[in-house]
């Protein structure tokens, strides 16, 4: 952006004002801490000038919004043709207390539903298990069979609403009751809006929740995109996430990175199926994690998109401007809430949805500040969403496309993102022998991610306890006299008994042959490598339920058991 000549005059004038200036007040005052730097520990200059973007090209590495490389935005008028969609994670006993507050938060304003599944839901058991004993609806809605979804989506319009699903082992499942019950309402498969999140090979690199072993779980995910494809183009058949690799302790760069290579052996995957790259990729989303240290998060968004642009063109050949767009949820850091002094969790998730919205997120979950503590209460999801109405509405923030674009800092910041993304891609796919899918599944065996997230989680810890790293209110500015919450707690035996109730009810009345039928055919597409999506959607209308459908896929690839160790 500047020649050389100008270059030289920059250089000469930042040491004239490090001679004259800065050095006589750091002598005469010092500053407040040896070494600056962010949440993931990647140290910060004092000041960014031209020379530190000196190979920054505007064309090549910028460019406008809603051009490639996208550096700078996917759509050319930012949110001033249309905020960001607001979500708020809703989901807890029963499919009738989650409808009610479903029906609460699009009245409150919100655009979009998220949907949280309680854990045997999410690991593909049935409420009657022996394993779900006092878990069921405990920490999201229990749905075992289309009967449930049905009553969960009780007087909501599926062609007015996107909704998301944050389930993953079991997600065909899921997916195939929402398509079931858009066929019961009469609505057209083809005008379905949400996102699955659907998304196996985070889940063995830090989320653990699985039920068959990686290399099926990925075949079972390509299954969704290719019919998702076919049947609900407007439908995201997999949100890939980095949201758990940072929960689990990642730096900024490898959330990016591990996310970015989970994404990008899914297309190769896909693609290895015989699907044109331009057919499938325009449904795949991504869902990250937004930290406290705005300047990195704003930086990392910014990264992601130039190097997928770049690589879905380069490397798979994707002519769509729609398949070279990195789109993305975005949700602020469960992480960095605290028990201690809860409220000011509020002021932690306003600093996250800032960076989320500078850094140009389609979409946004704002966690409320009571979660640290319980599921969240309705006052506190109210704050939530109010959050990021007055961010949209109030701020200024959602009026000017990309608005730290072209800051020394921010700009730096996201070249020196890229570069460290770009340096743990070129090693997976090294581990891969030149692909990235054979790469992460390597990795993932050899637990190679595994280690990289926890030397990190460990390198982090160590500062906050060695009082490196502020937690306000934690290790500093702490307080006894915490503030006293209302919240909100579930009865998880009255949501059992309940949910067992319905179970039962449902077991008497489905017809038994046609379910026995239902799942032989599933068995059949499964052992001669069928897509197993059109049986899945077969079974869940005949009444299956989670767990007969997910154990025909167990009969047959087995169970799963991670081997990897504590380094």
């Amino acid at each position: 952006m500047f020649d050389e000549e100008e270059l030289s005059e920059i250089r000469a004038a930042r040491a004239e004002w490090d001679d004259d200036t800065l050095d006589p007040v750091l002598e005469a005052y010092g500053e407040r801490k040896d070494r600056f730097a962010t949440v993931s520990n990647l140290e910060v200059d004092r000041l960014y000038d031209p020379t530190d973007v000196d190979d920054l090209d505007y064309a090549d590495d910028l460019g406008y919004p809603g051009e490639y490389p996208y550096t700078r935005g996917v759509y050319p008028t930012g949110y001033r043709g249309r905020t960001w969609t607001m979500r708020q994670f809703a989901g807890f006993g029963t499919a009738e207390e989650t409808n009610e507050r479903f029906h609460y938060l699009i009245e409150n304003g919100q655009t979009g539903l998220s949907t949280a599944f309680d854990m045997p839901s999410l690991m593909g058991l049935d409420s009657d298990d022996p394993m779900s004993l006092g878990e069921v609806g405990k920490e999201g809605v229990a749905v075992d069979t289309l009967r449930d979804m049905e009553i969960l989506f009780d007087g909501i319009d599926l062609s007015e609403v996107s909704t998301s699903f944050t389930i993953n082992p079991s997600a065909p499942v899921v997916y195939a009751m929402y398509v079931a019950l858009a066929d019961q309402q009469g609505i057209d498969r083809s005008e379905l809006r949400g996102t699955l999140q659907n998304d196996m090979l985070k889940e063995f690199i830090a989320q653990k929740e699985w039920v068959i072993p990686p290399e099926p779980s990925l075949d079972l995910v390509t299954d969704t995109v290719e019919f998702c494809t076919r049947e609900t183009p407007k439908f995201h058949p997999i949100s890939i996430s980095g949201y758990h690799i940072r929960e689990a302790g990642s730096t900024a760069a490898q959330e990016l990175a591990f996310t970015l290579a989970d994404g990008f052996a899914y297309v190769e995957d896909a693609i290895e199926r015989g699907l044109d790259v331009d057919a499938f990729a325009p449904t795949l989303s991504f869902f990250f994690n937004s930290h406290n240290s705005l300047f990195e998060e704003v930086a990392k968004f910014r990264a992601g998109r130039r190097i997928y642009a770049r690589t879905m063109r380069e490397e798979y050949g994707a002519t769509d401007e729609a398949s070279q767009k990195l789109k993305f949820h975005t949700q602020t850091a469960g992480q960095s809430l605290t028990a201690q002094q809860p409220l000011n969790n509020v002021i932690r998730v306003t600093i996250q949805a800032m960076a989320a919205v500078l850094g140009g997120t389609q979409s946004l979950h704002t966690n409320s500040y009571d979660e640290a503590l319980a599921l969240p209460s309705e006052d506190a999801v109210r704050v939530a969403l109010r959050t990021q109405q007055i961010l949209a509405e109030e701020s200024g923030a959602a009026d000017i496309v990309d608005p730290l674009g072209g800051s020394f800092a921010v700009e730096a910041l996201t070249d020196e993102m890229e570069e460290t993304v770009l340096e743990y891609l070129a090693e997976i796919e090294e581990m891969g022998d030149g692909s990235i899918r054979d790469g992460v599944l390597r990795g993932i065996e050899e637990g190679y991610f595994h280690r990289e997230i926890q030397e990190s989680a460990y390198e982090y810890q160590e500062r906050v306890d060695a009082g490196e790293e502020v937690v306000v209110g934690v290790n500093e500015y702490s307080s006894d006299d915490d503030e006293e919450l209302d919240l909100l707690h579930v009865d998880e035996q009255a949501a059992r008994e309940r949910q067992l109730s319905r179970l039962d009810s449902v077991k008497d009345e489905r017809d038994d042959d046609a379910v026995a039928n239902a799942l032989d055919a599933l068995a059949d597409a499964v052992q001669s490598d069928e897509n197993t999506m059109p049986y899945v959607v077969d079974a869940v209308k005949a009444y299956a339920t989670m767990g007969e459908i997910m154990d025909v896929f167990e009969a047959e690839h087995g169970s799963y058991q991670e081997t990897v160790g504590v380094a």
